[in-house]
């Protein structure tokens, strides 16, 4: 009698753990796995990179020069509406798809992965995800098919701190009036739209802010010169005024006090997008110091046979599968902790991962002849557009202690 009771417990006890591991399992879902096609397009992405940037990312860099041709071509491949829905000419891709092809874009060209990323993140996925119908027919449909779209967050006094924005939207009858600077707007030289945060009422802060479809050509947009980047330098930044710029109510982007939201939720997307950069760079560095110490010999062997290298190379690549992770993770769950950490990672490390790489080049990796100094210089900006580093693991922090109810 006492037997079965036992074995009628062990069952059960059984049973209770398989329930539990059933829970766990559905809870801890994550996958570093790519499906079939998020496999095709890193495949596309992999293979337009080999062919068409990397012969070419020097020569932009070295120029300055905005990659149009490139971009053409990423349009063609429908890249450029990567996760817009298919109704709008978009391929309605998922954002790990999207991160993936951002990363490999980045690989072989960081300047190319860079405009490709911050258009689909920042402005074609918002006016897709928030936009209305009137919206996205002129604001999107056209952003498919070859149009650029950009994003006005940033002012000269604020950058971090978006609740200073002092870009003021005044109602006037059926439109709003805008009136403001903006910053650091990429692409917008050629860019055709541009996403703007204003406020309506300075006095409620954030909880006054508002997000507008401004077409580039309107009366009143003005765009500055173009600043001059450390690295992306094939990448276009300038500032941008408004002066009584018109535009009709039907061009807010959800409501009136709603904008602080939109900004925050378009830049945990850009996160992603931003740490998918970052990985590309850092494998391209990876890349980079692996061919060259293979040929490079030092004491009558390979570098990669020198105990030093050999550990560098190691520490490399540990840290670009580390970023890799922690951006598929972002991609597949998205949420300020999970975008902010995978930025912060992906970032830094793409920064330590090129200076190994120049190290490990020595004198040629100082050398404009050599990959390893781009590399270097392209990396180091990921810690700051996108979001300061310094900013992203203060909301890591954040939720962290949310979540333990420790704030």
């Amino acid at each position: 009698m006492a037997g079965k009771t036992l074995m009628k417990s062990a069952k059960s006890a059984l049973s209770r753990l398989q329930c539990a591991k059933s829970t766990v399992t559905q809870m801890r879902s994550f996958t570093s796995r790519l499906n079939e096609q998020q496999q095709a397009i890193q495949e596309l992405a992999r293979n337009f990179a080999n062919e068409q940037l990397k012969p070419n990312a020097s020569k932009l860099d070295l120029e300055g020069r905005f990659p149009f041709d490139h971009i053409k071509n990423l349009t063609h491949l429908g890249l450029m509406g990567a996760a817009v829905d298919e109704e709008y000419g978009g391929r309605g891709l998922d954002y790990l798809s999207l991160a993936v092809a951002v990363e490999e874009l980045s690989r072989g060209c960081a300047s190319t992965g860079m405009i490709m990323c911050l258009h689909n993140f920042l402005y074609a996925n918002l006016v897709n995800e928030k936009g209305t119908p009137e919206q996205k027919e002129i604001f999107l449909r056209d952003f498919t098919k070859g149009a650029i779209g950009c994003f006005a967050l940033s002012e000269p006094d604020a950058g971090s701190d978006v609740a200073s924005i002092k870009t003021t939207a005044t109602p006037d009858g059926d439109y709003w009036i805008l009136n403001g600077k903006k910053s650091w707007l990429s692409s917008a030289i050629e860019g055709s739209a541009v996403a703007v945060f204003a406020t309506f009422d300075p006095s409620l802060r954030h909880k006054g802010l508002a997000c507008f479809l401004v077409p580039m050509d309107a009366e009143g947009v003005f765009r500055g010169k173009k600043e001059p980047l450390m690295g992306v330098r094939a990448v276009t930044a300038c500032d941008m005024t408004l002066e009584e710029v018109r535009i009709p109510r039907s061009y807010m982007v959800g409501k009136a006090g709603e904008g602080f939201k939109i900004a925050m939720e378009q830049l945990d997307q850009a996160r992603i997008g931003v740490a998918a950069h970052a990985v590309g760079i850092a494998q391209a560095a990876l890349d980079t110091a692996m061919s060259y110490a293979k040929e490079r010999e030092a004491f009558g062997k390979n570098l990669t046979r020198l105990p030093s290298v050999k550990d560098r190379l190691t520490d490399m690549c540990i840290m670009i599968e580390m970023a890799r992770l922690l951006t598929y993770r972002a991609a597949t769950d998205v949420c300020t902790k999970h975008s902010s950490m995978a930025k912060y990672v992906a970032g830094k490390n793409a920064a330590a991962v090129a200076d190994h790489c120049v190290q490990i080049l020595g004198g040629r990796g100082l050398s404009t002849n050599y990959d390893a100094e781009r590399h270097y210089r392209d990396a180091r900006g990921t810690q700051i557009y996108g979001g300061v580093t310094d900013i992203q693991k203060r909301l890591v922090g954040h939720f962290l202690l949310k979540e333990h109810e420790a704030l």
